[in-house]
């Protein structure tokens, strides 16, 4: 998975999985003993790359306001994103891949309902709360990526940018 996620940010998804097995010290039919094919392969990387977004969402603390939860969350996935700048490329060609299967969307999205939840209890009252989810979540994902590359391009500020990207969420949502 490792060497998948070097090859996809070097070379794109169209990248031969000769190369991905080099990479990855192995023999290219040994990769296929562990992934069918290609698709897979990026299936099961995208499904591994959604969970290890998606453990932000626990350990939220219990008894605090949705905004600290919200917040809380927030910080994770802005770590995660700038402490692992490969993986967050490679998720992002795979997030809008034609080899992700309907499946395997549907399953990233059921790892995801615990976020999906706080979302809809953040915009409960508030002036998104009758827009469409999946707009919502494109908008809360632009606010993301913009934070992220700043935070990437200004470490010195990356905590900084990473507070005022989630005020402006939250003033967005609530």
């Amino acid at each position: 998975m490792e060497a998948a996620t070097r090859i996809i940010v070097r070379q794109g998804l169209s990248a031969p999985t000769m190369i991905i097995a080099k990479e990855a010290g192995v023999a290219n039919g040994s990769l296929f003993t562990y992934f069918a094919t290609k698709t897979d392969l990026f299936n099961q990387l995208y499904l591994e790359l959604k969970m290890e977004m998606a453990s932000g969402a626990t350990n939220l603390p219990v008894d605090a306001e949705v905004r600290e939860q919200f917040f809380h969350l927030w910080k994770k996935w802005m770590n995660w994103a700038v402490s692992n700048p490969d993986k967050r490329r490679a998720f992002a060609q795979l997030s809008v891949s034609d080899e992700i299967t309907p499946e395997a969307r549907a399953a990233g999205h059921r790892m995801m309902a615990p976020v999906a939840d706080l979302l809809e209890r953040a915009r409960a009252h508030g002036p998104m709360q009758k827009v469409p989810k999946g707009f919502l979540v494109a908008l809360m994902n632009s606010v993301a990526e913009a934070t992220m590359d700043f935070m990437t391009q200004d470490p010195v500020n990356a905590k900084k940018h990473s507070r005022e990207g989630f005020d402006a969420l939250w003033r967005m949502l609530s």
